[in-house]
């Protein structure tokens, strides 16, 4: 049983999601915010393993109120829901602690996976956010970027930024979970960073910088 806690400032879009959850097996919604300034009332009250989180808030933005939760909750899993596919608010998003992004027009179906694929470690984006964010950062290989990362560690990275787990990683790299772990390890060392999302961050922020020649 996968504990859920909604924010969302939109009646009907939080029901739905709310009832999309209690009546899906494996599933539960334990909380259901309408403010950013509720959540971090509710949330750390009420313990969910992962956060659907909008990101156009009053007052408190979804993205200042994902920051503001992992400060005390570091462990918590959030995915952002939003109308929103520009990669600005996605780098943000991804900066603030947020370890999805979704568009609110993903399918039921789609949403109940990215719960389950963060609940295991994964980084889900819907594809046109990959893409968009692959696209944000690609650039002419090169045997070391200007982190001083190798050809390898940046494929884990494109990798991590698409979603993919550790394993999925190792199964697309030829490469066992083991070795994947230690390039990870590496990659933290490099970027002085100590979590995949800050990795993922910092890597898709330094790419976009040198694209637009900053």
């Amino acid at each position: 049983m996968i504990r859920v806690g909604i924010v969302e400032d939109n009646t009907g879009v939080r029901r739905t999601l709310q009832a999309l959850l209690d009546e899906t097996p494996g599933f539960k919604c334990v909380c259901a915010c309408g403010s950013g300034e509720e959540a971090l009332k509710v949330i750390p009250r009420d313990v969910p393993e992962v956060v659907l989180m909008d990101l156009h808030l009053p007052n408190l933005s979804g993205i200042e109120t994902t920051e503001r939760l992992k400060q005390v909750m570091p462990g918590l899993s959030i995915i952002m829901i939003t109308v929103y596919t520009d990669t600005d608010s996605v780098f943000k998003a991804l900066r603030a602690g947020a370890c999805g992004y979704l568009l609110k027009r993903s399918s039921p179906e789609e949403i109940l996976a990215a719960i389950t694929d963060v609940s295991k470690g994964g980084a889900p984006m819907t594809s046109e956010i990959a893409r968009k964010v692959v696209a944000a950062f690609q650039e002419p290989t090169e045997t070391k970027t200007e982190e001083g990362l190798s050809r390898r560690e940046r494929e884990i990275l494109e990798a991590l930024c698409q979603g993919y787990s550790n394993q999925d990683i190792a199964g697309r790299l030829s490469l066992s979970i083991e070795t994947v772990r230690w390039h990870l390890k590496k990659i933290y060392e490099r970027l002085h960073v100590s979590s995949r999302t800050e990795a993922m961050a910092k890597f898709m922020s330094t790419s976009k910088t040198t694209l637009s020649g900053g």
